[in-house]
């Protein structure tokens, strides 16, 4: 086994695998970026080593630095993790040169099925069943518009190098071809270094079913059974489990025969993934082969209670595989959900900013929580804007699914947005919930999953103001005759000398506004609601040691959270997060950011195209320019119909959150 390895990679998987590592006795060295400095990555390594600047290509994907600080190191090892470098044949063969292990398949398996292309004609050889499409190597776009012709509508163009739903376009209209080409052929060069396409038949309400397969440098070859991943948003997973529902004993066995195969067409060694698109009825195409760890392996360890990341580390020291295949099984379910820090309401924008305040359910052997960041760590605009990934385990699925749940219903984000709300309502779709799943279940459930902006309950707003005013009420409060006291005038509560002590207090959300008058009543408050007659509600609650509020409200018990950030308070209860913000009675300014005839960006990022020119006249939702944020290209299209007055950015400059884009001119 190694004495030591270096993890070239970041965020959750670089913790992931260093844990790992340590329970073997293997110390690790980190590679880092300059805005990764105080990452949780480097302050978990035994040591860490600086590659360049904050972008990856500087950085994490620049070979010969990562390679150069494993010589410095002396780190026996490599150990990719996934993304960056994982599957770059060239880093291999870099690494093999210089003597060092990498923590992989061999470069000959990455370039064989690095290509999707290659790989489908190398699978079609192999007598694996493929998707109808155009896998050629002539890229001309009349070409694949007329082989998109051929398959018939709807197609899907992939980027034949690419990975993570990057360079990848549903079309459904030969009049959208050409401008979905153009943009899959950008985004691929700008993530993968190559343009290069296939064009596949939309498979309609297809499934997303992967086999885990595992090979060692001994000609041996497991599947470690099938993940269905068809929860999906723009081709990227959101939600995964293990074993896949519905799935018969029969069709996994062949599913992982051809899995197999496919491994061993290439001469596969350590951890990868085939994918296949499978249909309704159970038939199934081989789509790619990740030749890699993926971001779901989690749901496959949950299942076998094995330790894939050892597995990768005795294979890469040439040992054998642990278990043969009639010694695994399955146990129980395993569901895992990646939470991000995103905006689903805007389009799942990316938020950036430092987490306030974080805190994930409690772990114990049925819920785990993978995860790069802390309280206080800053999720930047260089790199994916994953948080964590929550995976949970049951018996079976109804209890793996009750108990991811809760575990989203105790998670706690605050300081940028977060899915968390989505993913508690995605889980509790009747889709879900009852395993109807492909990969458009999360468009055929918009109404359930992007509700109207509801009002908050009565609840919500007397548990903030509960929050505000310190919990428990006056006497309660300020009794205080002990050793240490400084009596009544320390108390932050509403206590007087004489009559009875009244606060008020005012809260937003959205547009709505309402006024909370309180009223000490010895251990208690009472609470009336828009200046309410009657008894008013009496209240009380006190903070236990993980910072639940436990409160009363009239005769009900309830628990819940409140958490201040500046002037808001996001209040969890009811498993999900609302947030209000207090309202100042001093303060009558308005929204700075807000201008009518402007068109900001919603993140910060660099612009790859501009549609328009000063002085053109747009219809609604015309593509306007294009953003490019965390790998992903966003497109900024025309709210209204209008006129493009003024443009602020040309292509290739850079722009902050916030930045006015454009001027832009309602017309009648």
């Amino acid at each position: 086994m190694f004495k030591k390895i270096l993890v070239a990679n970041r965020g959750e998987i670089a913790c992931r695998v260093m844990r790992t590592a340590r329970s073997l006795g293997i110390a690790t060295v980190a590679v880092y970026s300059e805005a990764d400095a105080g990452a949780r990555h480097v302050r978990t390594a035994d040591e860490a080593v600086l590659i360049g600047p904050a972008p990856a290509r500087e950085s994490y994907l620049v070979g010969e630095r990562i390679l150069e600080a494993a010589r410095r190191s002396g780190a026996e090892a490599i150990h990719p993790g996934y993304g960056f470098l994982s599957e770059n044949e060239d880093f291999a063969e870099a690494c093999e040169r210089a003597g060092i292990v990498f923590i992989g398949p061999p470069a000959s398996a990455i370039r064989a099925m690095g290509s999707k292309s290659a790989a489908k004609a190398l699978m079609e050889q192999a007598g694996v069943p493929l998707t109808p499409g155009y896998h050629g190597e002539d890229q001309d776009p009349q070409l694949l518009a007329r082989e998109a012709a051929r398959i018939g509508y709807p197609v899907l163009i992939k980027a034949s190098a690419g990975g993570g739903g990057k360079g990848m376009r549903r079309v459904d209209d030969p009049a959208e071809f050409a401008a979905a080409l153009q943009s899959c052929k950008r985004e691929a060069l700008g993530a993968f270094g190559d343009e290069r396409v296939l064009v596949e038949k939309y498979v309609l309400r297809p499934r997303h079913i992967e086999i885990q397969v595992f090979g060692d440098t001994h000609g041996q070859c497991v599947y470690l059974f099938e993940r269905d991943c068809s929860v999906q948003r723009r081709h990227q997973k959101v939600l995964e489990e293990a074993p896949a529902p519905g799935m018969t004993p029969e069709r996994r066995e062949a599913m992982g025969r051809a899995a197999v195969e496919a491994a061993r067409a290439v001469g596969y060694v350590g951890a990868g993934t085939v994918e296949f698109i499978a249909h309704q009825d159970g038939s199934f195409y081989f789509m790619e082969m990740n030749t890699r760890l993926q971001v779901e392996h989690p749901v496959t360890e949950m299942i076998t209670g094995l330790d894939l990341v050892e597995w990768q580390l005795r294979v890469a020291a040439g040992e054998p595989l642990p278990l043969r295949q009639e010694q695994l099984a399955i146990h129980g379910h395993a569901i895992e959900a990646r939470v991000y820090a995103e905006d689903p309401q805007r389009g799942f924008l990316p938020s950036t900013g430092r987490l306030l305040h974080l805190r994930p359910p409690v772990q114990d052997e049925d819920v785990r929580v993978d995860t790069g960041v802390e309280q206080g760590d800053e999720i930047t605009p260089h790199y994916d804007p994953m948080i964590a990934k929550l995976i949970v385990r049951g018996a079976d699925r109804a209890q793996a699914l009750g108990r991811m749940r809760r575990a989203l219903a105790e998670y706690r984000v605050v300081g940028v947005s977060s899915n968390v709300d989505f993913l508690a309502r995605l889980v509790a779709t009747p889709s879900f919930a009852g395993a109807r799943l492909d990969t458009g279940l999360i468009e055929r459930e918009q109404a359930l999953l992007f509700p109207d902006d509801a009002v908050p309950a009565d609840e919500v707003w007397l548990l903030a103001a509960l929050a505000e005013l310190g919990g428990s009420g006056g006497s309660e409060a300020s009794g205080g005759s002990e050793a240490g006291s400084e009596g009544p005038w320390a108390a932050p509560d509403a206590w007087r000398l004489n009559g009875v002590g009244t606060r008020r207090l005012r809260l937003r959300h959205g547009e709505q506004v309402r006024e909370i008058l309180a009223e000490a009543r010895g251990a208690h408050w009472c609470l009336r609601l828009d200046g309410r007659e009657g008894p008013g509600v009496l209240a009380s609650g006190r903070a236990d040691a993980r910072g639940d509020l436990r409160a009363r409200l009239g005769d009900r018990h309830v628990q819940a959270a409140v958490v201040a950030a500046a002037e808001r308070r996001h209040v969890f209860y009811g498993g999900c997060c609302t947030v209000l913000s207090l309202v100042d009675a001093l303060h009558a300014g308005g929204d700075a950011h807000h201008q009518e005839h402007s068109l900001r960006a919603p993140m910060p990022g660099k612009v790859i195209a501009v549609s328009v020119r000063a002085g053109e006249q747009v219809d609604k939702g015309a593509p306007l320019l294009v953003l490019e944020a965390m790998k992903m290209e966003h497109t900024i299209s025309a709210p209204r119909k209008g006129v493009v007055s003024v443009l602020h950015y040309g292509v290739g400059d850079q722009v902050p959150d916030g930045a006015e884009l454009l001027e832009f001119e309602e017309l009648e």
